[in-house]
């Protein structure tokens, strides 16, 4: 398993700190491990929320659980868990 240094979340500032309400779990507060390896580079950071922004809300045509159940199954099919 590769080790990518990262900045833990408590120790944010500046542009990290702005990104944190973004990326992390509204409920816990955690910030998931695919978004904490771009903690070295904040723009990196904020163009993949896009993405996942886009990809999550970009479409009328399938309900939010619609693109959840995507996700879970393309995860799946990849045995990734996330």
């Amino acid at each position: 398993m590769a080790w990518i240094k990262t900045i833990s979340s408590d120790r944010w500032q500046d542009d990290l700190a702005d990104l944190l309400p973004l990326v992390s779990d509204g409920k816990s507060g955690r910030v998931d491990h695919v978004m904490q390896i771009h903690s070295l580079n904040p723009q990196g950071m904020a163009a993949h929320h896009a993405v996942y922004a886009s990809a999550m809300t970009g479409t009328r045509t399938f309900r939010k659980v619609d693109r959840e159940l995507v996700a879970f199954v393309v995860s799946q099919i990849n045995e990734c868990h996330y």
